[in-house]
């Protein structure tokens, strides 16, 4: 664990919330130890442990933490669950430990696997997969990558799980997703994030992103950023909880939920733009939650307000220079 949090990247993320550094030595320390660790590492020993690490922190933790509380505390957890008491995770630790254990195993497969395709990609061009050095990405380069990975994931993830695991093209790998992630029908819980079948699991968890990460190839920071970003999402979306802040997420929870408690048949994106798109989407959809966050941050009022403070400008600049012209012809 220690070797983990070596990683530079939880120095950044969690550093300002540790510490009272400024932001400059905080940005100081963390070029320092960034390099660091890319002169004094393999490019693909960088890679597999910060997706594994990523992949602790983001997930594994926090859902360990939200399943200690659901069976320790079942009465107030069901009053803040989608779904209510049928959404709370068993309390038989047998079945918790053979659920743990299938998580486990799938979180090892995974980082496996994306340690084995990019040191397969190394041994093919002689370079890593993503760019590991010294040079940290430019803001504007790590926008312009965040958005395209972001969109990129979101299309592939909701075909592939509309068409190919919840569809009849393609019976055996849908047959094991229903078996292993819908096997319990109800609200999710975080844990069951990772709680698939192993093969279906790797087209719905880790290709989207991985194959849109090998298209564009970003700097391995900007990758991290992203996992990181669709980490957590993916492990808020499974909680099941109605308290999970932001009416956008909390939207992205409860079609999550719907999704589970329907045995599958709407809801297949994470944002929920494409079920709308496609008609598939099902309970709020991202139309209300976008409408819902304007109203919370007052968008009309600020809008009207802006408007009216540049009409209010643009008139005693109008009035400004007929006074000026009435005085130069007197």
């Amino acid at each position: 664990m220690d070797v983990l949090f070596s990683l530079p990247i939880f120095g950044y993320l969690l550093g300002p919330a540790l510490s009272s550094w400024s932001t400059s030595l905080n940005l100081l320390f963390f070029y320092m130890t960034w390099s660091t660790l890319v002169l004094s590492q393999p490019p693909i020993v960088v890679h597999i442990f910060g997706i594994l690490a990523i992949r602790i922190v983001f997930f594994l933790i926090p859902s360990l933490a939200t399943l200690f509380f659901d069976v320790s505390l079942p009465s107030l957890a069901e009053g803040i669950k989608h779904g209510g008491r049928s959404a709370l995770p068993p309390r038989d630790a047998a079945a918790l430990a053979k659920l743990l254990g299938l998580v486990l195993l799938n979180v090892s497969i995974i980082t496996a696997i994306e340690g084995v395709l990019s040191f397969v990609f190394m041994l093919i061009f002689n370079e890593p997969v993503f760019k590991t050095t010294t040079t940290l990405p430019l803001p504007w380069g790590i926008a312009k990558h965040v958005l395209i990975l972001l969109s990129a994931r979101e299309t592939l993830l909701y075909y592939i799980h509309r068409f190919v695991l919840h569809g009849k093209s393609y019976r055996w790998l849908s047959k094991r997703h229903q078996a292993y992630a819908h096997a319990k029908a109800g609200a999710p819980f975080s844990l069951r994030l990772m709680a698939d079948h192993p093969l279906p699991l790797l087209f719905y968890r880790f290709l989207p992103l991985y194959l849109s990460a090998i298209v564009i190839r970003p700097h391995i920071l900007t990758y991290f950023f992203v996992l990181t970003i669709c980490t957590l999402e993916e492990t808020l979306a499974m909680s099941g909880y109605t308290v999970v802040p932001g009416i956008i997420m909390g939207g992205i929870v409860q079609r999550s939920a719907i999704h589970y408690a329907s045995k599958g048949t709407s809801n297949y994106g994470s944002w929920g733009i494409l079920d709308w798109v496609n008609g598939t989407s099902k309970g709020r959809d991202v139309l209300e939650d976008v409408k819902r966050e304007a109203e919370k941050h007052h968008v009309k009022e600020r809008s009207s307000k802006k408007i009216d403070q540049g009409m209010s400008a643009v008139r005693e600049g109008v009035k400004t220079r007929r006074s000026s012209r009435k005085k130069a012809s007197q």
